[in-house]
């Protein structure tokens, strides 16, 4: 072990913790703001009640994805200098728009909804997490932009060895991008769907309080709509892949050789003809090419080595990242069913909806690993090797000393989360005030 491999292992390790808490503070802020809305609305207590404990589940999480994500940004002048001077350029600008705009945006108007209670008018109260839901919406467009471009290059032109951008536009609408941001926007809503439900869940198991069921009813919706969502991008992410990135999409089927009416992998050895290639096409006849023969057609394009990603990860979280988020959006569907016509949660449903928590969580995770270890041997798709990304003057030792340090780090922060976040569910939100009685006369003062 080299320490390029230390070095991705670092990344990924980081990457993948940060962004457990990423799509839960966007999906969780739109979904408090929604109920926050609804009080404003209708006045109703116990909407108050809902905004206010999952706003602190909301913030807990936030906190948590701040600190974890200062840890990326460092990494780049770390561990992969010579990755940064290449894409400097380009990558700059979609992030400096992140930090600048969206995350200023996102933290101001969710400083202000804090202290805001009770000395701001509620409508400039409700604006203000409002703000700072599409603020995080808003920093997810432009890093998955730049995310996009590493898959995708556009806009740009290499000139003495470093790419430089020519086109901020083309950048910021790249196709992938524009396929990949509702994606995965989607998916943190089902992320966060399947949190609230859980702790719906939890509650409606421990009391009947019509509250829980109120919110568990926004929840799947909320969740029902972005599983939609999701199909239908990920349906056009398919095709894209077959154009734009099409290793990776013959290592998520297993496909070595380019095939006509190529099938669909459910597992190894179980197929479904012609499915991938109307998946990819819409022509259940056209020919998909395979791992063996894009090895080949590389090798004479950029020259000898290995273009061929992990395969065994690839082809895995392709069906780990599909057949979870499915059962999460369809435990959400059948909840819709069982509950409708104001249909009391049944038992069974409630400690469904709790155990399924880590469900979405996983298959987001998936999603990631397909991603980026897809997309290797590369860091700038058919233009920087991810080899050639690392810092020369990084040592074996200096790399496993920090990949050392943050493992503890984050193994640390992982469980003051969870204690944060388990007390805070457990302690539960204030059950609305009772109607008052009517007020009883007196016999004396009747007459």
């Amino acid at each position: 072990m080299d320490a390029l491999d230390l070095a991705r292992w670092q990344f990924g390790v980081t990457t993948v913790y940060h962004f457990l808490f990423v799509p839960l503070t966007i999906g969780l802020g739109i979904f408090v703001a929604g109920l926050q809305t609804a009080w404003h609305r209708t006045g109703k207590e116990h909407y108050l009640k809902l905004t206010k404990f999952f706003g602190k589940l909301f913030l807990i999480n936030f906190a948590m994805g701040v600190v974890t994500g200062i840890v990326q940004e460092f990494q780049f002048g770390m561990n992969w200098s010579e990755y940064s001077t290449f894409v400097g350029d380009v990558f700059g600008a979609p992030l400096a728009m992140e930090a600048l705009l969206a995350f200023f945006m996102e933290s101001t108007f969710l400083g202000l909804w804090i202290f805001g209670w009770e000395r701001l008018p509620k409508r400039v109260h409700l604006a203000c997490i409002w703000a700072a839901a599409i603020g995080s919406n808003l920093s997810a467009y432009f890093i998955l932009a730049a995310n996009a471009w590493m898959k995708h290059p556009v806009g740009y032109e290499v000139v003495d060895g470093k790419a430089r951008m020519t086109d901020l536009w083309a950048v910021l609408t790249n196709s992938t991008a524009l396929a990949q941001v509702p994606h995965v926007i989607g998916a943190a809503f089902i992320v966060a769907g399947g949190f609230v439900l859980a702790v719906c869940g939890y509650w409606m198991i421990r009391t009947r309080a019509p509250m829980w069921r109120s919110a568990a009813r926004a929840a799947l919706v909320m969740t029902a709509i972005a599983g939609v969502v999701v199909a239908g991008t990920g349906d056009t992410s398919a095709r894209l892949m077959y154009e734009q990135q099409p290793m990776k999409l013959a290592a998520a089927e297993g496909l070595e050789h380019d095939t006509a009416s190529a099938p669909f992998s459910v597992a190894p050895g179980i197929e479904i003809p012609g499915v991938l290639s109307f998946l990819s096409t819409h022509d259940p006849k056209a020919v998909v090419q395979g791992t063996e023969d894009l090895q080949k057609r590389f090798e004479q394009q950029f020259g000898p080595g290995d273009y061929r990603p992990n395969q065994t990860v690839v082809f895995w979280s392709f069906r780990v990242m599909i057949g979870f988020g499915m059962a999460t959006v369809g435990l959400s569907l059948l909840g819709l069913w069982l509950t409708r016509r104001r249909r009391p949660f049944p038992v069974p449903l409630s400690r469904a909806l709790l155990l399924a928590l880590p469900l979405p969580l996983v298959a987001v995770i998936a999603g990631w690993l397909l991603s980026e270890i897809g997309r290797q041997p590369w860091t700038v798709a058919g233009e920087l090797l991810t080899a050639s990304s690392v810092s020369p003057g990084v040592s074996l030792a200096e790399v496993a000393t920090s990949l050392t340090i943050f493992t503890l780090l984050y193994g640390g922060l992982a469980v003051a989360e969870a204690v944060l976040l388990a007390r805070h569910v457990r302690k539960g939100a204030e059950e609305p005030d009772p109607a008052p009685a009517p007020e009883r006369l007196e016999p004396s003062l009747m007459y």
